[in-house]
């Protein structure tokens, strides 16, 4: 991996114009390198991603637009524009959009680690069947917990 590059990444592209379909929502990625990497995503009405854990990573999210609901370490929160939502290493939280509003925000994790080749394989499935990325997070640092009993 190559170190950050200078410049801009332009509102309303990403870098080499990818952009990844990851459990229903999209992400744009902005930046990349070993340090960190960030992405833009867009959570439609309904979406979320499960309670997991980043062992190696620290995640932080700041809101755009609409309503994310989370739950934090077994606590719950919601976060609005202007919110930053902070995701410590090691603590679990999961990523809701129960609202009837599509959520925009920005997302970054520091160290990179597998995240970015994660994101790769999630979007090259032919099916996203839960099993499947739970199994193929877990080979990426990515720890998705049991449901509630």
């Amino acid at each position: 991996m190559q170190p950050m590059l200078p410049g801009i990444t332009k509102a309303n592209s990403g870098l080499d114009g990818i952009v990844w379909n990851i459990l229903g929502q999209t992400y744009v990625p902005k930046q990349l390198s070993e340090q960190s990497f960030a992405w833009h995503a867009t959570f439609p009405p309904g979406t979320f991603v499960p309670p997991h854990i980043h062992p190696t990573q620290d995640e932080f999210i700041y809101m755009l637009e609409g309503r994310m609901d989370a739950v934090i370490d077994g606590k719950d929160y919601a976060a609005t524009a202007g919110d930053l939502i902070k995701l410590p290493m090691n603590i679990p939280h999961g990523l809701f959009n129960k609202s009837d509003q599509a959520i925009k925000c920005f997302f970054w994790v520091t160290p990179t680690r597998k995240l970015y080749d994660l994101f790769w394989a999630i979007h090259s499935m032919k099916e996203q069947s839960p099993p499947d990325v739970v199994a193929l997070s877990a080979r990426h640092e990515v720890t998705f917990l049991p449901p509630p009993a």
